[in-house]
């Protein structure tokens, strides 16, 4: 089992109930994670490089390092697709799990793909960012505020 932890930081502030327990998994259920306690408020991305990693847009929830524990990580590959940060997914079916910002000083969080969680989440999107890279085929009209960058 594998349990990412790191400095203090910025989600650890959503870990307010403990005994809240989510469960998830890739779609091949080679990857089964679970995370203790809250899970931080939804965001959509919609840059090129989620789009392109995805086929549309990554809708994911930030999580503290600790909070997060895998199971097995035998499946578990990782895509630098920047200096900045890494991109978890599975090496059997290839869903996209994690993205992991590189500097855990600075970043105490893992972003986890929300449509990964098998238990209901009761996450909200709160946000949309890199609106200025969205496709072109589709509109954001859920009323969510709205960044480009």
């Amino acid at each position: 089992m594998l349990c990412l932890t790191g400095s203090a930081g910025r989600a650890d502030h959503r870990l307010s109930d403990e005994s809240t327990m989510h469960k998830g998994s890739c779609l091949s259920g080679s990857i089964k994670f679970t995370v203790s306690g809250d899970l931080g408020p939804g965001e959509i991305c919609h840059c090129q490089q989620c789009r392109q990693w995805t086929g549309h847009q990554l809708a994911s929830t930030e999580v503290s390092r600790s909070a997060l524990h895998i199971e097995d990580t035998s499946q578990l590959k990782w895509y630098h697709s920047s200096p900045k940060v890494r991109r978890g997914f599975c090496g059997q079916c290839g869903s996209p799990l994690f993205f992991d910002p590189i500097d855990q000083e600075k970043h105490n969080w893992i972003a986890i793909s929300l449509g990964t969680f098998t238990t209901p989440t009761a996450v909200k999107i709160e946000q949309h960012i890199f609106t200025a890279e969205k496709g072109d085929y589709y509109e954001i009209t859920d009323g969510a505020p709205q960044n480009e960058y």
